[in-house]
Order: structure tokens, then C-alpha cells, then sequence
């Protein structure tokens, strides 16, 4: 386990335990199984990681100089569940025949350029942290994890998801849980917790449209396109630009994530519905970013940035708490020009307070 300064690293999916428990209930024995195994090994890792924690073991991590090159391993479980695998590519190594792996790599990097050239963050946690990632976890695994140390992907069951590196976004997702790790911490339940995945949707969302040199006009606000399987009535995961509407489908059922406070979901699943409820935070930085225009990793993405790195981020914060910190970061950085308007404008259109 890594050492990360007294952060507590926790276990973190993109694929919300809702929609698995909805498909683990089919009556298709191998949709169900597919997606019962799946629980039952992310219940078995999150357990492992907790239990990890408190314990307290640890290992030395070695740590290259601060460079502005990334440090990429991909290893491969070979569908079992032994992290983190064989290694199969490292830092600089040529693409091999494995599609996969060659898409891991690739977004293990696009990660790292994001947060350095937009940034000026050095890794993950600032100070050059390797970046490993093991694909081919497990046997129709339908999920893709943050475990406090590395990225893992499944390869889907291929009914309802695909390969898990195929969207980049869910790879920046996935990391930015590691960010939140070493920065804000924010405890992974209820409001704060839904600023976690939420903070991870919008830097997975930039990190996409870095690497494709979209505008936010031009960008889908989608994350994980590309995921579902043709089968599927649903363009993604979740839509920052219009929460519920990701999927309606009969066997992941509608997408429940709201867009305004109006239909805050209060829930104890799901770790009090952090992604479900994520969709708010989520629909507030799309209506910023929009309403600024041009990139949306410049202004609005670094004004979320700004916030998540500050450390005035409190681990347990509200959404009231996170938009008024975007209040101050906002006149921080720009007085009192466009960019604070367009943030206090998209917290009063979701139904968010601000001080």
C-alpha cells in the first residue's frame, strides 16, 4: 500500500452499485451472474482496502524525480484478481498487440497532461507518483476501480458493458479519485461524497476533451460513452449537460441522477447516493463552463481546481460549502469579471446556496 500523507485512500468504482444490484435482479441468469460476481468482488476489494487502511501497512514507494513525463506500468491480471498482475508495458515501451493495454497506457497519459499542462500538477498526488494500471481483471468484471494505489479495468461481460478502457473519461475518472485522495479527501458518503465522484466527473469530462481539443460547446458532457453495449438503451453512464437521461433501459432501468436540488435523492445505499445524487454538482459546472465558453479546463475547471487543491476544502463539506469556495476562488483569480458570474449563476440555477 502506498504511503499518501495521512489521506485515507478509499475504493471507488465507476459503475454505481445501483445499477449492478438492477441488472444482479434480471431475470437473464447471465446478465444476473455477471453482475453478482461483479458485486461480490467489489464488496471483497473495498472490504480489503478498509481493512488495509486500519491496519496501517504499508510499503516504500519508489518515487522518480518530479519530472514532466509520466511514469506508466500497465500490468495484466490474465482474469484473475492478483494485483497487480504481470507487468506487460512500462514507461516508453512500444505499443504491443493488445489493445487494452495500449489504451490504458494512453490514458494514464492523457491524465497526467491534463493536470500538468492545464495545472501544473506533477502526478497524481503532485509529486510525480507512478501511474500503474492492471487490465483483464477478472472474468466478465463490469466495472473499472480506484483502490487508494492503482487503476484496475474489467474487460465488461460484453451483454451490457465493453471494455473498460474505452472511454477516457472513465480513466481520468478514476484517477481524479487519487487526487482527491492526496488533496481535499473528502469522506465518501452522502454530500461530500457526491462532490468526490462528482469532482471526479468533471475532470474525467475535461481530461476527454483535452485530449479530442473540444470546446465546451462542442463537447458531449457524457461519461463513459462508449461503455454500453449495443444492446443498451443509453448513450453513457451519466450526462453532465442533462442528469437522468443517460439511459432508460429495461434492464438498467432509468437514470436516476437529478440535475437540481429539487429532486435531491436521500438514500443510505450507495454510500447515501454519491452517485447518484452527484448529477447536481455535476450539472452546475457544465452550466458554468458553457456559459464561459472556450475551453473548459482554462476557467472553470480551474476555478473546481482551485477549490479541490486549496485546502480549504473541508473532508466532510456541503455542496453549499463547495460552490461558496468557488465563489472565492472565482474572485480570486478573476475579481469580479465573467467567470464569478457564470459560477454563481450555475449554483442559483441548480438550487445550490451560496454564502
Amino acid at each position: 500500500m502506498t504511503t499518501t500523507g495521512g489521506h485515507e485512500p478509499v475504493f471507488c468504482t465507476v459503475v454505481p452499485p445501483h445499477v449492478l444490484d438492477r441488472i444482479a435482479q434480471h431475470q437473464d441468469s447471465s446478465l444476473a451472474s455477471a453482475a453478482r460476481r461483479t458485486l461480490e468482488r467489489d464488496a471483497w476489494e473495498r472490504t480489503h482496502r478498509r481493512m488495509t487502511t486500519v491496519v496501517g501497512a504499508t510499503a516504500a514507494v519508489t518515487r522518480a524525480a518530479v519530472s514532466d513525463q509520466p511514469n506508466r506500468t500497465v500490468y495484466d491480471a490474465e482474469h484473475g484478481t492478483d494485483l497487480p498482475g504481470t507487468k506487460v508495458r512500462g514507461e516508453g515501451d512500444e505499443p504491443g498487440q493488445d489493445a487494452t493495454v495500449n489504451r490504458a497506457y494512453a490514458g494514464l497519459g492523457a491524465t497526467f497532461e491534463l493536470y500538468l499542462k492545464a495545472y501544473e500538477r506533477h502526478s497524481i498526488d503532485g509529486e510525480g507518483l507512478p501511474l500503474d494500471a492492471t487490465v483483464h481483471y477478472d472474468k466478465d468484471y463490469n466495472n473499472a476501480f480506484w483502490n487508494g494505489e492503482q487503476m484496475v479495468f474489467g474487460d465488461g461481460d460484453g451483454e451490457i458493458f465493453l471494455d473498460f478502457t474505452l472511454p477516457i473519461d472513465v480513466i481520468g475518472h478514476e484517477l481524479t479519485h487519487g487526487v482527491t485522495q492526496y488533496t481535499a479527501n473528502l469522506t465518501y458518503f452522502g454530500q461530500p461524497g457526491a462532490l468526490n465522484e462528482s469532482l471526479s466527473d468533471v475532470f474525467g469530462s475535461l481530461i476527454k476533451q483535452y485530449t479530442l481539443g473540444q470546446t465546451a460547446t462542442e463537447a458531449d458532457w457524457l461519461i463513459g460513452a462508449g461503455l454500453l453495449a449495443p444492446r443498451v438503451t443509453g448513450v453513457a453512464l451519466r450526462s453532465m449537460k442533462a442528469p437522468g437521461t443517460a439511459y432508460d433501459d429495461d434492464v438498467l432501468g432509468k437514470d436516476p441522477q437529478p440535475a437540481t436540488m429539487d429532486g435531491f435523492v436521500r438514500t443510505g445505499r450507495d454510500n447515501g447516493g454519491v452517485h447518484i445524487n452527484s448529477g447536481i454538482p455535476n450539472h452546475a459546472f457544465y452550466l458554468a463552463a458553457t456559459a464561459l465558453g472556450g475551453n473548459a479546463w482554462e476557467r472553470a475547471g480551474q476555478v473546481w481546481y482551485d477549490v479541490l487543491t486549496g485546502g480549504k476544502l473541508k473532508k466532510d463539506a456541503s455542496f453549499s460549502d463547495f460552490a461558496t469556495l468557488t465563489m472565492a476562488a472565482a474572485k480570486a483569480r478573476y475579481r469580479d469579471g465573467a467567470e464569478l458570474q457564470a459560477v454563481l449563476k450555475a449554483w442559483e440555477q441548480v438550487g445550490v446556496r451560496t454564502a
